[in-house]
């Protein structure tokens, strides 16, 4: 039996070993679930690089025992506060590299949106860390100052884009590329000092040194020096909300994900409601596969994420949802990203999604901090990159989830990376598990489909996915296990048989459980 006082044990999913392993770490020295996602996703925002920075935004969903499940908003916003109106469109380019088989973004210094991510895993800690901030930020620190090596995500991303984003602004090429000028391959061991400096910063001031502090002056100075449209009004006038989460009630168990206005957890909801009862065991028969087909093509059909107006999408949203609990279809038939799940043997959940976008090739002097190209990501932002209001909070597709059953109190925690693929990876892990009654494991690793929506529609499917018959759409195979469809993180608890945690063998990752002895 646990001792009361004792430090909790972890289970953390994390894109890396360091961040699973930093998880761990300060779980032992005294931080409980939350503090361990944030650890993770911190280390994370050091060591993806090209992926996640400290300059993300991103959304936090947790649960603590005995308390309600919020979502913390630390998406990122449209700048351009005091911005004279000739000023915008300026700052920006597109360029169009061969990732993901052919990808047209927006980069440069008008790219940069207003990040939030930093703020929302201050504020996340605040209300329900337990370990002292500084402790948490520390292996951060560490991993930015003593080295570590690329990524295999990464070196793949870098190879694409090393010059055409990461090579045009000179502080950040000198990090990519060696003293030859060429890219660096993953395994290369890359050390940042100015942004363990930087984290120093983050660890004594909070995430407000960012935004207000000493930070925020050298972010500015730099916008201001090349046309970017983040200002100082900007910064300080960001703040993380904290929302209700969205709850999803099924076969006893209550998934807690991202509302509105975020579009990725009204679709991972509205899936599942749509989705009630199926699978019915196991995994998934001719005519469940079928019905997966029709529900996806429903939701994404509603095309949320082409909503710029935060109003719009939240009453849009609502509608979805709605129509999506009467269960009925023909109502309906009108880059990257980082995640890290962490639960504790004390019932404590925290999921934590992370974005920076393609990247703007921005790294500002001074700070080793990659800022995002978030009002470039073309299929986020359609009327252009400066195209709404200052202070717009962007959308996006991202749902970090964690889930209570009432019978026992065991905790989920899960999210994914992966565009507009996270509702339907999320979705479909959930119902294999908890509808089906897979192993969490073969849930996650299972088979996937996506119905996507774009110029035109197509159901892409992973082509081991034996039972997948005729659709009256067009079809599309994939490699099995291929990363276009996502890779969930998953962390588990439960009175009976303890921790686990979970990776996706569709991306790189890692994941780490505290040991028996505690420390």
């Amino acid at each position: 039996m646990k001792l009361i006082g004792e430090n909790p044990r972890v289970a953390v999913a994390a894109p890396n070993k360091a961040a699973a392993e930093a998880g761990v770490r300060v779980a032992a020295e005294g931080g409980n679930a939350v503090d361990a996602a944030i650890a993770a996703t911190l280390v994370t925002m050091v060591n993806e690089i090209g992926v996640v920075s400290p300059a993300s935004g991103g959304f936090v969903t947790l649960q603590v025992a005995g308390g309600d499940a919020v979502t913390i908003d630390g998406w990122v916003e449209m700048p351009g506060r005091g911005v004279p109106t000739d000023k915008f469109g300026r700052g920006v380019w597109d360029v169009t590299t061969e990732y993901g088989g052919g990808t047209t973004t927006t980069v440069g210094h008008g790219s940069v949106a207003t990040p939030g991510g930093l703020k929302a895993l201050d504020l996340a800690h605040q209300r329900s860390g337990k370990a002292p901030w500084s402790e948490v930020v520390r292996p951060a620190i560490e991993v930015a100052r003593e080295g570590f090596p690329l990524s295999r995500t990464s070196g793949y991303y870098l190879g694409y884009t090393h010059e055409i984003i990461f090579g045009w602004h000179q502080p950040s090429h000198q990090v990519v590329h060696d003293d030859d000028g060429v890219v660096i391959k993953a395994g290369s061991i890359v050390v940042i000092p100015e942004l363990a400096e930087a984290l120093e910063l983050i660890a004594k001031d909070g995430a407000e040194t960012l935004y207000t502090g000493e930070l925020a002056e050298l972010l500015i100075r730099d916008m201001a020096d090349n046309e970017g449209i983040l200002t100082a009004q900007d910064l300080a006038a960001y703040e993380a909300v904290v929302r209700p989460a969205l709850v999803v009630r099924q076969n006893g168990w209550r998934l807690a994900t991202n509302p509105p206005p975020a579009v990725g957890g009204v679709a991972v909801a509205a899936m599942l409601s749509l989705l009630a009862g199926v699978p019915s065991q196991g995994s998934w028969n001719p005519a469940e596969l079928e019905r997966l087909v029709e529900v996806q093509h429903a939701v994404f059909g509603q095309r949320l994420a082409e909503l710029d107006q935060e109003d719009v999408r939240k009453l849009e949203g609502q509608k979805l949802l709605e129509l999506a609990a009467g269960g009925d279809l023909r109502a309906l038939s009108s880059p990257s990203t980082a995640t890290v799940s962490v639960v504790d043997d004390q019932g404590d959940a925290c999921a934590i999604t992370v974005s920076s976008g393609y990247g703007s090739g921005v790294m500002t002097p001074g700070t080793g901090i990659w800022l995002n190209n978030a009002l470039g990501e073309q299929e986020l932002v359609h009327g252009g990159p400066h195209s709404l209001a200052p202070g717009t909070r962007l959308t996006s597709n991202m749902a970090p989830s964690v889930a209570r059953r009432d019978s026992d109190g065991a905790v989920l925690a899960i999210s994914s990376p992966g565009s507009d693929r996270i509702p339907s990876a999320i979705a479909q892990v959930y119902a294999l598990y908890t509808h089906g009654g897979l192993p969490l494991t073969e849930a996650v690793e299972h088979p996937r489909l996506h119905v996507r929506i774009r110029e035109d529609v197509v159901v892409d499917y992973e082509d081991d996915l034996d039972v997948f018959g005729s659709t009256s759409l067009p079809s599309r195979p994939m490699p099995p296990h291929s990363m276009y469809f996502g890779g969930v993180a998953a962390a588990f608890w439960d009175p009976t048989d303890g921790l686990l945690a979970v990776g996706d063998p569709r991306r790189t990752g890692a994941i780490a459980v505290s040991p028996e002895t505690g420390a």
